[in-house]
């Protein structure tokens, strides 16, 4: 597999898990997008393990019901390692008051070895 598929192919599996509501769903989600020692980190998180990961997802989803994440724009990897943009999106009438861009290093299967998170526009207190 071409080394851009790979990174492509890391970042739909990304983006099904920050997408998937169900807890047991959400297990395997991160599960087939993380290795078992995977890392997420960004300005409000930084934990490790698909435990860790699940519970950031899940939180996430807690405070923006009714909003999915959406990958914007291009992947952009090189050597097992992409970045990528995108926003959280509401699902009623298309707002975007979340965006960032994520940094991903991949593990030799393609499994996201660690995140890095940043956030580049966040709601109004």
């Amino acid at each position: 597999m071409p080394a851009q598929d790979v990174h492509e192919t890391a970042v739909a599996r990304y983006f099904e898990a920050w997408n998937t509501a169900d807890a047991a769903d959400l297990a395997k989600a991160v599960a087939a997008a993380w290795t078992e020692d995977g890392t997420y980190t960004d300005p409000l998180a930084d934990v490790s393990g698909h435990e860790g990961v699940a519970a950031v997802i899940a939180g996430a989803r807690e405070q923006f019901p009714g909003f999915s994440f959406r990958h914007t724009g291009e992947v952009d990897g090189h050597h097992g390692i992409a970045r990528f943009t995108w926003e959280l999106v509401s699902d009623t009438d298309g707002t975007a008051p979340v965006a960032g861009f994520d940094v991903i290093a991949l593990a030799e299967d393609g499994r996201i070895r660690t995140v890095h998170g940043f956030l580049d526009r966040l709601p109004a207190a």
